[in-house]
């Protein structure tokens, strides 16, 4: 089956490749979790619209990977939550506040599948993100979560 991809899948390709899977694998797997849509001679604009959304997003080169590392580390990326009387969180902070906060404060949009966090955070304080620029460029980012 000929499928356009809408986010990375790894082992498959980026978004906007067009790719061919078996007919199970893109029924159970990919069309349903929302990875990939059908092609189609009108899903070629799409394509076009998902490439343009990549290079936008997409970092030029090894250089320019270590700038990125090098401002994600010297700053400390400010996270504001609603918190409870003990400190506790209503909910957690996840990766994609994480990615939002990142781009308020340093003006980088970084991909939120990118961005690991060693565990759930559910109190305010500081915590490490390491977040994968391109290759083996990895910025340990500190994340402070505080009250809003």
């Amino acid at each position: 089956m000929k499928l356009i991809l809408t986010r990375e899948v790894n082992g498959l390709g980026q978004p906007g490749d067009v790719v061919t899977v078996a007919d199970g694998y893109a029924r159970n797997f990919l069309l349903p979790n929302g990875n990939a849509i059908a092609w189609s001679q009108g899903g070629e604009k799409q394509i076009q619209g998902i490439r343009r959304a990549r290079t936008a997003r997409e970092i030029r080169d090894l250089d320019h990977a270590k700038q990125i590392k090098s401002s994600l580390e010297a700053n400390d990326i400010t996270v504001k939550v609603k918190v409870g009387s003990e400190g506790r969180l209503f909910g957690s902070v996840t990766d994609k506040d994480v990615a939002a906060s990142i781009k308020a404060a340093v003006g980088v949009d970084v991909d939120r599948h990118r961005i690991k966090i060693d565990k759930h955070i559910k109190l305010i304080g500081k915590y490490v993100a390491k977040v994968s620029l391109q290759g083996s460029v990895v910025a340990n980012v500190t994340v402070d979560v505080v009250p809003a």
